[in-house]
Order: C-alpha cells, then structure tokens, then sequence
C-alpha cells in the first residue's frame, strides 16, 4: 500500500521536512504524521484564527452548508477519486471489514448532505441567520449566535466519521478547526479536508487536521492549553484526563463511554407455528425485527456509542425469548454474509472465548444457552435467564435477557443511567408512549426502531444536549435604543 499522509493544512503553513516523523505497523501502510513543536503549534493555531476572522465569520451559513455537501456528494459517488482515496485506507487503519468501511462511508456521508445540515441548523436555530448577524429576539430585543474562534476537536478513532461530523459541526457556527483524529479514524476527516480544500479553498483554509500518536500527549497538552473551546469523543478515563488540562476559562464539550440497548415487547413475537424453522413463512415478521437487531449490532462491530449491548426480550408472545435468541444466532450469520466482522485484536479475541466458554459451562447447568459462530466470526448471543445487564466484549456480543413485562426492563437498566444513550424499540404496541416516558426519566437521549438504531438523524440531541447549540456563545443586546444604536432589521 502506499504511505498515508496524516495531515491536512492551511496554506501559509509549510511542514519543514525534520517535523515529518513516520510510524510503521504491521499490515497497515506508513503512516507519515507531523510531529510539531509547542511554538509551532501555537503558530497553526494563530494562522486558523486569523483566517477565521478573514474569511468564515463573514460566510453565510449556505457556503458552508453548500461546500460539505459537494464533498459528500463525491464520497458517494462510486467513480469519484475522493471516494477512492478514503476507500484505499479507511478500513486498513480503522479495523472494520471493506465492505463494513464502504457502508460506514456512506451512512456517514449520506448525513453531510445539504438537506441534512439545514435540518440540523434549522433544529437548532429557529433563525439561523442569527449565525450571520443580529437578529430579533424572543421579547423584541436583539440575539446572535457565533462560534469559538477556534475549536479543537479530539476524535477517539472507535468509529470513522465521527470526527469528520465534529468538524462540520464547527464549521456551520463559524468556528476555525484543529482535529486531531484517533488512528481508527485517520483516513476520512484528512481526505475530507482535502476535498474541502478543491469544493471552496477559503474555507478549506480555517481547518487544519493533524495525528500525532496518543503516546506524544505533550503535544495534545499544548493545544488543550491554547484552544478556546475543546470538544473530545472517548472513554472516561480520556474525559477526565482531558478535563484535568484545559484552563478554567476553556469550556468542554465532552462524549464520553456510552451503550446502546434493545427493547422487544411480545407484540413484535407473533407468528410462531409449531415446529417451524427461521425460513418458515409465519416466522417472517418475527425474523425480520431478527434482522433488524443483528444490523444494529453489526454496523461499526457494536464500536458505536448507539450500539446495543443488551435485548430485553418480552414474554408471552408466541415466539418466546429463548426461540427469538435462535432467530437473533441466525440473523447474525446473514448479515455476516454482507457485512463480514473486522480484525479482532489478541485481547478482544481472549476476551470473547473465554466468555464462550463460560457461556457453556452455564448451559450445561441449565442456566442459559449459547450461540456463536464459532472460529469464523466473532458474533456471540447469549440467552440468560436471571441475567444482569452488562457491558459486551463488543465484536457482535449481546445477552438476550427476558423478563415477564417492559417495566421490569427499565427497573434492571436504573443503575447504568449515566452510561445510556439509544434504545432501538419494537412491538411495544399500545404501551409505547408509556415506555418512552419512562425511557426519558432514565436519561435515554434517543429513542429508535431497531432499523434505525446505527444512524441517528442529523437534528439528534447527541447524548442529550443541542450538538451545534453546545458550540456557540450568545451576545444579547437588550433594550428599547437597540435600532438606533446601529443594528438595523435584516
């Protein structure tokens, strides 16, 4: 494969060749990254403001709306080099399958499109000329909405193009950006800040993209210490590492650790006739939520915040929950077809055969059933009745828990509130806005049919709070003498 190289700049800041540092690893092409000192950091970081002020804070909102949706739209197109670019190298260093990284490509993609930023700046601002000047308020007085001068956005790698949205993000309120992307998801916001770079070269220059291995944190430190707004994706663990070194005055938007769950009532579990197999024809609404489930494990490997760990599965349908863990084992084996699951590391590896093995241990007690797929994919069902929600070995690993009602469910998930986000829902019937209401008391930001679960709409309130309303400061003029002061209706 050819070298990859790890960055993208402004123009007017050259790399001097002793700052291009390399590092090799096994099966993955050379990666060349910068290796930055402190002042010349800090002098990137100058040059993104002083663009910001040259040339973003002055667009409309509709160039930069108009200029992503360019690139996206190349990233979709199957004959366009840009797409090819990130295909070449997106699933080497991010893990996953190719055909995982070419679905992952375009899922992400399809939300850069135009339509899709205007719903997420219309969800948000209900003017979003208030991005572009003053406007009127909500009692007659004046509003606007801007972004910090410069945003440093430090992605976690997990799952390709989560960076790549960060960044967007940024770019619709008006703030200049310093990514620094984990190895995971290296390929994606580089080549995207390349196409940036040929869709609209001014705009292209307020972004700067940059890796650096996670061991050289010095340098991570200095601009957490200089940017004026920090905005991470990771563990908790790098949360409070970030947290403990940002300045008091820096304000931080953190995602962290989070986990997905699935919820099927028993009006989902109908059809059932005696001594049927999953290809019998009164099985086919039962398989396909089957289906829908295992995709929504599948899709990133279950890497994504929004993946399900854990099916709550309803008693008293026809098709009991131990029958729907079968069916779920089954549609596991489907969509591997399609979508074959990634590298598994050492330990992950471990990890997943030791809990197989302890898995049969208990079925030959009689305390559960076990479905995998033995030494040919990872994915992993677990039956367990009187089981504990507990976070999987990720890599297709679920626990299929039954209970006797929903209720019972949101009692069990009270003690993970903090880490819950998505909740994919099926056959709930007339107990669905019961549910949900309970789902919200929990803390659940997002609530989904199990098809829906990998893909959250673009609007979404991303663990709970407004993803672009979270990246602005508000200036609020107030008082009678408002026109007369200089800012005049639009």
């Amino acid at each position: 494969m050819n070298p990859f190289r790890a960055w993208h700049l402004p123009p007017g800041f050259s790399l001097q060749e002793v700052e291009v540092a390399a590092l090799e690893a096994p099966r993955l092409p050379t990666l060349f990254y910068p290796a930055l000192s402190e002042p010349r950091l800090r002098e990137l970081m100058d040059l993104l403001r002083r663009e910001r002020e040259a040339t973003l804070v002055s667009f409309p909102v509709s160039r930069v709306v108009d200029a992503v949706d360019r690139v996206a739209g190349r990233l979709l197109d199957p004959g366009d080099n840009l797409r090819a670019r990130v295909l070449e190298t997106l699933a080497p260093y991010s893990g996953f399958s190719s055909p995982m990284a070419e679905a992952i490509l375009e899922g992400m993609a399809r939300g850069w499109m135009r339509e899709c930023l205007w719903d997420l700046v219309r969800s948000e601002f209900s003017d979003p000329a208030v991005l572009e000047g003053f406007r009127p308020g909500p009692t007659g007085d004046r509003t606007r909405a801007l972004g910090f001068p410069l945003t440093f956005h430090l992605g976690a790698g997990t799952v390709p193009g989560v960076a790549t949205t960060s960044l967007i993000r940024g770019l619709l309120v008006k703030s200049a950006a310093l990514l620094k992307p984990g190895l995971g998801d290296l390929t994606l916001p580089v080549v995207f800040a390349q196409g940036l770079e040929e869709e609209d070269s001014e705009l292209a220059r307020n972004v700067a993209v940059l890796y650096w291995p996670v061991e050289e944190g010095g340098r991570t430190e200095t601009v957490l210490g200089e940017a004026d707004l920090v905005v991470t994706y990771g563990s908790d663990e790098t949360v409070r590492w970030v947290r403990e070194r940002i300045p008091p005055q820096t304000p931080l938007r953190s995602y962290r650790h989070r986990m997905g769950f699935g919820l099927v009532g028993r009006e989902a579990l109908g059809g059932k006739a005696d001594g049927e197999v999953p290809g019998g024809k009164a099985l086919d609404a039962v398989r396909s939520v089957a289906l829908d489930a295992a995709r929504s494990v599948a899709l990133f490997d279950q890497k994504g915040c929004v993946s399900p760990h854990v099916f709550f599965v309803e008693k008293g349908g026809k098709v009991e929950p131990e029958e729907w863990a079968a069916l779920l084992a089954w549609a596991f084996q489907e969509v591997e077809t399609a979508l074959p699951s990634g590298e598994v590391s050492l330990e992950d590896g471990v990890a997943i055969q030791q809990l197989r093995g302890a898995a049969e241990l208990g079925e030959g007690l009689g305390e559960g059933v076990v479905h995998h797929g033995g030494e040919g994919a990872p994915w992993t069902v677990l039956f367990l009745p009187g089981g504990v929600v507990e976070l999987s070995c990720l890599n297709r690993t679920v626990r299929v828990l039954p209970v006797d009602t929903v209720q019972e469910a949101l009692s069990a998930l009270k003690e993970w509130a903090p880490y819950l986000q998505t909740v994919g829902i099926a056959g709930l019937g007339g107990r669905r806005a019961e549910v949900m209401e309970g789902l919200a008391r929990l803390g659940v930001s997002r609530i989904s049919d199990l098809e829906g679960v990998p893909w959250p709409r673009p609007w979404w309130h991303h663990d709970g709070s407004g993803p672009l309303q979270d990246l602005v400061r508000w200036t609020d003029v107030e008082g009678v003498g408002v026109l007369s002061q200089g800012i005049a209706e639009e």
